[in-house]
């Protein structure tokens, strides 16, 4: 039987990327799903996996954007339940959420290529494959480790950075999805981000391509164990 995966979309270019064919390979008929357009309560309560994505709102700004607040139930409902779920930056924090902890702001904007510091756990995770590799940070919001989560990464800015919550709970505060070749889109798309903090596309550009098949192969290799 074909199992489904839902990937739940804040804005477009933060996408599946590098994990959409690891999924396929795994079985998983793929679904994208945009957040604040389509429904999203129905494909996070019936699909066999979902993955949150990232966005550059807020997990607390359901004030502001009220779909939120029906994702974060459905959420809820769903880890309750143990149902296997990653989250990644956002969509972390909207995890970490729904299990009870708290999220808000760092004190720090990480944007860049940079390794995590792996813990413990995070050695003898899936995480494992990530060992000095660049991965991108885009952030300024930090989560709690929930109640009962390992947590397996951090850096100097943020110590934070992934947790686990038995094997089919998983957070990213960072990103290992994004291909190198489409920072481009990021670029474009946070511009005002950038220019705000002086940081030259040009820099990322490089840093980008530097980290290319060493991240491209760790990813794979990341989510391929997680999900196995």
């Amino acid at each position: 039987m074909t199992r489904t995966a839902a990937a739940i979309r804040h804005v477009a270019f933060e996408d599946l990327g590098l994990l959409g064919p690891v999924l396929r390979e795994h079985g998983y008929q793929v679904v994208t799903v945009d957040a604040g357009i389509d429904d999203t309560v129905a494909p996070i309560t019936s699909s066999d996996l979902v993955v949150v994505l990232g966005g550059p709102i807020g997990a607390n700004d359901a004030d502001r954007y009220p779909f939120l607040a029906d994702e974060l139930g459905a959420l809820r409902d769903r880890v309750a339940a143990g149902r296997r779920t990653l989250g990644i930056c956002l969509g972390a924090q909207l995890l970490a959420r729904a299990l009870g902890a708290d999220v808000g702001p760092s004190g720090h904007t990480e944007i860049g290529y940079a390794p995590v510091t792996l813990s413990p756990e995070g050695r003898r995770s899936p995480l494992r494959h990530l060992a000095g590799t660049p991965v991108l940070h885009w952030h300024g919001d930090r989560f709690a480790i929930p109640a009962g989560a390992q947590r397996l990464a951090g850096t100097e800015k943020c110590d934070n950075q992934a947790f686990a919550l038995g094997p089919n709970l998983l957070g990213l505060q960072f990103h290992l999805e994004v291909p190198p070749e489409a920072i481009e889109r990021w670029l474009i798309g946070y511009v005002d981000s950038l220019s705000a903090l002086g940081i030259e596309p040009a820099e990322l550009r490089g840093a980008a391509a530097a980290a290319g098949a060493a991240l491209t192969r760790a990813a794979r290799a990341v989510i391929a164990e997680w999900l196995a």
